[in-house]
């Protein structure tokens, strides 16, 4: 594929269309700027100083999640901290409840997660099965595992769970069960051999000390730890195949290539050749990324990979991938073909143009506007305020996407349209999305560089109507990850699966949305749990439901 310039060119040209179409019907929905009136009061530390270590670029993440059980979308951020002799303000990670009335409390401190350290992304899963999410917290130094204790409370079991020992520069990680045998494994990105005593001195001018590119540090290699089901964990990064060091990771996100029930990873890299995981089905992985079409870019490059998410954005009942990329190299949109290799769709959908000058992060496939068709949001931000000094550089602080879904293979970025100062540019990085207020649509999280945090609430114009379904394992592990469910409608198929990982360090709520449109009801409705138990359900209205693995749904 290298050295076909002019294919890029014309996908380029003539087929950005749908790009070029500014304006077009309404959005049908609105998203209204709510952090301020939720006390969602947030500031990320980089910790800089001006000696431009390279961590500083690229925090924080976030997520949603239910931590006391209550039924309500709860939301933790990310924070850095100061560098060791430049010590400022401490700062820590925030976790605030969310009160059922719009409003969220700040409970860090009470629930035993202000703990010093450089964190940067987060993945949440319940790796114990009692019933309430654990959180892992990836960053510079040691990573952190934070155990509930289904009081409202954590502890630190890093240590007594296998975990502790491990000095890494820790990206995004998840939790999944890649053997099935009911019990989460965590898979964890490292990007880079780098510390403070190890910093390289890089310059744009020769003079003055500006950001490294990832190329001046070596690669470090993923970890994947087996959940051994007595609150411990093993290293098998080796023996499962995952172990390469030439890798320098950012994004994660699961999928079923085969549509076998056996979890297969993606693996966002930045300048070197992505990772396709196929999982083998006896423990081991095979790297087919290159066959698959996804480690290079059409022209043959190995692109900056940022974040990722997998979704089935067609309606195929196939996963497709869309990944963040450095400016000048677009989002990447892959469509999965039922042979197993991918197309990178984006100039075609009308994705490539509008992400042209854009520097990707955060991603994430979800119905904003119920209509039964994923859309495509992703915050972008450059990785140093100096950009601004450089002529014809896109800018430090950049617009959001909202690539609105057509459903007919055309995507339309409507994010100026869609009110709330959403558009505003900023130094956007993780970004994650959850039903807060419950009614029935999804809301969005995002974190910048330096900066606030960022809650949306969404509004769907009335008509649209939904179904969200939460899962609750038995055979399964607790929550479900790696469940699929399809929905029926004369309007088509949807499937999505129950994931964790994604977008770019951050995690989404585990429920899952499916837009009905104007519809009352899904004809059929079939459950594929991780243990291989099948159910289906016929008739199912509009509303919102929660299915233990083997049991009846039942309204929430």
């Amino acid at each position: 594929m290298i050295g076909q310039p002019s294919r890029r060119s014309f996908l380029l040209g003539s087929l950005a269309t749908a790009a070029e179409a500014a304006g077009g019907p309404d959005p049908g929905f609105r998203l209204v700027d709510v952090t301020r009136a939720a006390g969602i009061d947030f500031k990320h530390n980089s910790g800089a100083f001006g000696a431009k270590y390279l961590p500083e670029t690229l925090g924080p993440g976030c997520a949603f999640l239910d931590f006391d059980g209550d039924g309500l979308l709860d939301i933790l951020i990310l924070n850095g901290s100061d560098w060791p002799g430049h010590v400022r303000t401490p700062t820590t990670l925030r976790l605030y409840r969310n009160n059922g009335n719009g409003t969220f409390n700040d409970v860090t401190q009470k629930a035993g997660l202000a703990v010093p350290m450089y964190g940067m992304g987060v993945a949440v899963g319940d790796f114990n099965n009692d019933g309430f999410p654990d959180i892992y917290v990836t960053g510079v130094g040691q990573n952190r595992l934070f155990q509930n204790t289904g009081r409202g409370t954590f502890i630190d079991v890093t240590q007594k769970s296998g975990l502790g020992g491990r000095s890494g520069f820790s990206t995004s990680a998840m939790w999944f069960d890649y053997d099935r045998d009911g019990l989460l494994d965590l898979f964890v990105c490292n990007y880079v051999r780098w510390s403070p005593d190890h910093d390289v001195f890089c310059s744009v001018d020769g003079r003055s000390k500006s950001y490294c590119t990832p190329e001046a540090y070596h690669g470090s290699t993923c970890w994947l730890f087996r959940n051994k089901g007595n609150g411990t964990f093993e290293d098998v990064t080796a023996r499962s195949g995952i172990f390469d060091t030439t890798s320098k990771s950012l994004g994660v996100a699961m999928l079923d290539l085969g549509g076998n029930g056996w979890p297969d990873l993606f693996v966002a890299n930045d300048t070197q050749p992505n990772k396709l995981y196929r999982n083998l089905g006896n423990g081991t992985f095979e790297d087919v990324a290159v066959q698959a079409g996804v480690a290079f870019s059409d022209d043959g490059k190995a692109r900056a990979g940022m974040g990722v998410d997998a979704a089935d954005f067609e309606n195929s009942g196939l996963s497709g991938l869309a990944i963040t990329n450095f400016d000048d190299e677009m989002i990447a949109m892959y469509r999965q073909g039922k042979d197993g290799v991918f197309t990178d769709i984006a100039a075609r959908s009308g994705i490539a143009l509008p992400s042209r000058r854009r520097l990707g992060f955060g991603c994430c496939f979800a119905d904003m506007d119920l209509d039964g068709h994923l859309d495509l949001v992703a915050v972008n931000g450059h990785i140093d305020e100096t950009v601004r000094n450089i002529a014809g550089n896109h800018g430090y602080a950049q617009s959001p996407h909202l690539f609105l879904n057509d459903g007919r293979g055309v995507f339309r970025d409507v994010a100026s349209e869609v009110g709330g100062g959403f558009a505003t540019p900023r130094v956007g990085r993780g970004l994650a999305y959850g039903d807060f207020d419950g009614d029935g649509d999804v809301d969005l999280l995002l974190t910048t560089n330096n900066g606030p945090a960022y809650l949306y609430r969404n509004d769907v114009k009335p008509g649209n109507k939904s179904l969200r379904f939460r899962l609750r394992g038995t055979k399964s592990n607790r929550d479900a990850i790696g469940a699929v469910i399809r929905l029926t409608t004369p309007d088509g198929v949807q499937s999505r699966m129950v994931k964790t990982g994604s977008s770019y360090i951050s995690q989404s709520e585990l429920a899952l949305t499916f837009g009905i449109g104007r519809r009352d009801r899904a004809d059929r409705v079939q459950v594929d749990w991780p243990s291989g138990v099948k159910q289906e359900f016929r008739g199912v209205t509009a509303g919102r439901f929660e299915l233990v693995e083997g049991g009846k749904l039942s309204t929430s």
